[in-house]
């Protein structure tokens, strides 16, 4: 006897639509994401695509027509509520394009629930295109088959990030040396909690005392080794989940 395929397959493309879903709703999904729909995975009528709304959660769909400027879907079954998000938020230094690129995949990956880009005096860039930035951790958590998308905010100076600072702990990467290491850190300091990791020449001897002396702030140390800034981001937010996030 032939056992009955899995519906939604597991190989079903997964989206995120800006748009409330709900059960039986009819939606027509357009521009790039209806191209890659019909154009790369050759999806037609009866197929199954994975819709989430970064709302109400993961939601199966069939397809009721597919052309070449729009894919129309019928909501047939809610798979999974929105995730809880870790309350960790990532304040990472700009860098070159490519590798800040490749901190706002991974941080998505991993689960954080806010991204802000910080400007220090080191910094290579001083600006990000938020749109793109927007579509890297969306395909990022599409992939990653995240419910929730991980809020992006414009970047900011680290003088004006210190003084909005909203009372949560505040770890940052200390190149000294001297700072105790980020496993007892974590362990020491529940949630809600946010990283603060510089740029490719470290944060400047001003913009260390200004962060050692904010009352929220927490020196941590990430071993021995000089650390690229895309590297010590990944790491840091890898070693929070293990001993204080969704990992732990």
């Amino acid at each position: 006897m032939t056992a009955t395929p899995a519906w939604p397959p597991k190989s079903a493309p997964r989206l995120f639509v800006d748009a409330t879903l709900s059960p039986g709703m009819m939606f027509e999904i357009d521009g790039q994401q209806a191209h890659y729909l019909s154009r790369v995975m050759r999806t037609k009528p009866g197929d199954a695509v994975i819709l989430c709304d970064d709302r109400t959660g993961e939601w199966a769909a069939r397809v009721t027509h597919a052309g070449k400027r729009s894919v129309s879907v019928e909501l047939a079954d809610h798979l999974r509520p929105r995730e809880s998000v870790p309350q960790l938020t990532l304040c990472a230094a700009l860098l070159k394009k490519p590798r800040f690129d490749l901190v706002l995949e991974k941080a998505t990956e991993l689960g954080v629930a806010r991204i802000r880009p910080v400007i220090t005096r080191r910094c290579v860039a001083d600006a990000l295109n938020m749109d793109r930035a927007r579509q890297i951790v969306t395909e990022a958590a599409e992939q990653c088959a995240r419910t929730a998308l991980p809020v992006i905010e414009a970047p900011v100076s680290l003088d004006a990030m210190l003084k909005d600072w909203n009372g949560s702990t505040l770890f940052f990467a200390d190149e000294t040396r001297d700072a105790p290491p980020a496993a007892q850190c974590f362990a020491q300091n529940p949630p809600p909690a946010a990283l603060l990791i510089g740029p490719e020449g470290g944060f400047d001897d001003a913009e260390r005392a200004a962060v050692r002396a904010h009352p929220a702030a927490r020196p941590l140390s990430l071993g021995p080794r000089i650390l690229r800034g895309e590297t010590a981001a990944i790491a840091a937010m890898a070693l929070w989940m293990g001993v204080a996030g969704d990992w732990a």
